[in-house]
């Protein structure tokens, strides 16, 4: 499956999937960092972390509008396990969106009473969206064969 100008189609998700993964392992090396009070080491990985994070939103987001999303294309037995599990991933990635953006905007404003009280939640919930995406991601392009993809302008005007 590609789009145009020859890109894979199922790299996007790929390297989206990467970022969040890199992400979530980027922030439990800075959370241990801050255990060992290595606060600028600390503050380096999870900046870091963060920036992954925003890549795969922005890659996400892109792949959203402009390609689509990859229905899910495996036996139809196995549809409404993977829905309720694609809706826990969809209401966890988007609590820990809020969560990060939230502790991140703490430590910026030198609010550290607040960041180490909301850091702990944040990071434990960006792990679990870490671990749900990277599952989403290998039922949708490893285990399963690939569903429809229709991009957002397509569905909504039948551009194509």
């Amino acid at each position: 499956m590609h789009c145009e100008g020859g890109i894979t189609i199922a790299l996007l998700p790929l390297i989206s999937t990467g970022c969040i993964v890199v992400s979530a392992v980027l922030m439990a090396f800075g959370w241990s960092f801050i255990r060992r009070r290595k606060i600028e080491t600390h503050r380096r990985f999870m900046l870091t972390a963060s920036g992954f994070a925003l890549a795969f939103f922005i890659i996400y987001m892109y792949r959203t509008i402009f390609i689509g999303n990859t229905s899910f294309g495996g036996p139809d037995r196995y549809l409404p396990y993977y829905t309720i599990f694609l809706v826990f991933h969809i209401l966890l990635s988007t609590t820990g969106g809020v969560f990060g953006a939230v502790t991140l905007t703490l430590a910026l404003k030198k609010n550290f009473v607040k960041h180490r009280k909301l850091g702990p939640w944040t990071a434990t919930i960006w792990f679990f969206t870490a671990l749900t995406g990277m599952i989403v991601y290998l039922l949708l392009y490893v285990f399963f064969p690939h569903g429809t993809t229709t991009s957002l302008f397509q569905a909504i005007f039948g551009t194509g």
